[in-house]
């Protein structure tokens, strides 16, 4: 551990002794095991925090971690029920995974997450209670995954070229009118691209209250005729004319620092000062989110029911949630996810994260509708 991190163990937590022993057995058992973190490995600052985390769980905790880059986790959620119907209950091949939303419902509902555990992890102390922790797009996290961050569907300009940028999505759909060939968002079913189309949904039908609810398929139809309506519109006038989209945000952001674009969509509010640190954006860049808000999530940590090193991912878990690791995390130089902890445990300019005025997450089965009606309307 390290020196602040055991310093504010020893100040701020009444841990039991029967609590004590039983995590010491737990980061016994941890060392020498190999965990297998399966995360988005779409970012180059996320990854490179990630080796970070790996090389100081191995100094401190005689631990292994491996990031396993995946394009989008539903890769592993289908990979873990497999497992889960060929009977493989123990040594599977994921020992952590990086979810939220949808992804975190199937597993729940299909039984694949191992727990509860999270409130027995030391760092479960430092977390701020009063942010969402305990809820996933409106699904209770019982336990079952622990808090890792905080995202923000947010959008970066460049004030040299646009010093007024649209502040609502029927304004972005008169801009790209104005000035084709300019706006474009992630294809889905990428993380950014379904978040645009969520939050473009909440827009045009009033965050109609269906929408916190499952999606019924009668109704759905009609709830999003306004959206396609819209993204006909804007697919004539987008780059490239709405006939191919960017990949991710990271090719949003080159393509914005390109000149190629004039918006580029991020989950993460601080995501302009890192790429500003790395000279991946210009310093007269910045981030804003739309007058109505940020779609708003938590993102979390899970590990598998059968994971092969359960005890390793637990403590590599708990340095994440430590006040070194969310420091370093939120640290705007470095990556800047918001932190989840409460901010006297926090250091350095993570302690300086602003939020965008938040919008809930729709129910998580949206998610999935939206991506199938995009898929069979644009997908080819």
């Amino acid at each position: 551990m390290t020196r602040l991190f055991t310093l504010l163990l020893t100040l701020f937590i009444p841990f039991t002794s029967v609590a004590a022993d039983s995590w010491q057995n737990t980061t016994d058992s941890a060392k020498g095991q190999t965990v297998y973190f399966h995360a988005w490995g779409g970012s180059q600052e996320i990854n490179n925090y990630l080796r970070w985390v790996a090389s100081e769980v191995d100094s401190q905790y005689g631990i292994t971690l491996k990031h396993v880059k995946v394009t989008d986790i539903a890769e592993t959620t289908s990979r873990l029920i497999a497992e889960k119907a060929a009977g493989k209950n123990s040594a599977g091949s994921v020992d952590m995974v990086w979810i939220n939303g949808e992804n975190f419902k199937s597993m729940k509902n299909n039984d694949l997450l191992y727990g509860p555990f999270v409130e027995k992890l030391p760092s479960w102390q430092f977390v701020d209670k009063s942010l969402p922790v305990d809820s996933d797009f409106s699904e209770p996290t019982q336990g079952l995954e622990a808090p890792w961050g905080v995202g923000q569907l947010v959008f970066i300009h460049d004030t040299e070229r646009l010093n007024n940028p649209p502040q609502s999505f029927a304004e972005l759909l008169s801009y790209a009118k104005a000035f084709p060939n300019r706006i474009s968002y992630p294809r889905p079913p990428e993380f950014h691209g379904t978040s645009f189309l969520k939050a473009l949904l909440i827009e045009l039908t009033n965050n109609d209250a269906s929408l916190s609810q499952p999606v019924n398929e009668n109704d759905f139809g009609f709830i999003t005729a306004p959206l396609w309506q819209y993204l006909d519109s804007l697919h004539q006038v987008a780059w490239r004319q709405g006939k191919t989209f960017p990949a991710s945000s990271s090719e949003m952001t080159q393509l914005l620092d390109d000149g190629q674009l004039d918006l580029a969509i991020t989950f993460n509010p601080n995501a302009v000062f890192s790429a500003q640190a790395t000279g991946k954006l210009a310093p007269s860049t910045t981030a804003y989110a739309m007058e109505s808000g940020a779609l708003s999530n938590i993102h979390f940590l899970a590990i598998p029911w059968n994971a092969n090193s359960s005890e390793g991912a637990q403590v590599v878990i708990n340095f994440l949630l430590s006040p070194e690791a969310q420091s370093r995390k939120g640290d705007l130089n470095i990556w800047g996810d918001p932190a989840v902890l409460e901010n006297q445990y926090l250091q350095g300019s993570a302690k300086n994260t602003t939020l965008f005025k938040s919008i809930a997450e729709p129910h998580p089965s949206w998610q999935i509708a939206l991506e199938k009606e995009w898929l069979q309307r644009y997908g080819n």
